[in-house]
């Protein structure tokens, strides 16, 4: 996985936005304005994602390149490192779980007008 697959991948999503809060180093995608997903735009030696925290556990314990999240929650966010360890699929795969949870957790109003974009 490269960096333009990734954040191809992160913008085919509905309702995301890619944004650059804490730097021009730092890419940051966004569903509805709630961040789900970021990474090194310069080095992309890992993308920091959303998960749920026993999912979290889980697979920081079967993954050595699932670690805590870099500068985030480490409760609520894993650092995968693009190391190549961790299969594309499962990247994938947690990418979605990232957009889904912050989805899931949007406002009744925003959910709403997630539904209206097309």
């Amino acid at each position: 996985m490269n960096i333009e697959w990734f954040r191809e991948y992160c913008l085919s999503k509905k309702g995301v936005t890619e944004e650059f809060p804490f730097g021009e180093e730092t890419l940051v995608f966004k569903v509805m304005g709630k961040v789900f997903a970021l990474t090194d735009v310069d080095l992309f030696t890992g993308i920091n994602l959303k998960c749920d925290p026993e999912r979290a556990v889980l697979l920081r314990e079967e993954y050595e390149s699932i670690k805590p999240g870099f500068h985030m929650s480490k409760k609520h966010w894993n650092t995968v490192e693009m190391d190549g360890t961790v299969p594309d699929s499962l990247t994938k795969e947690l990418i979605d779980h990232s957009y889904d949870l912050v989805v899931n957790g949007l406002t009744k109003k925003a959910k709403e007008d997630l539904g209206k974009i097309a």
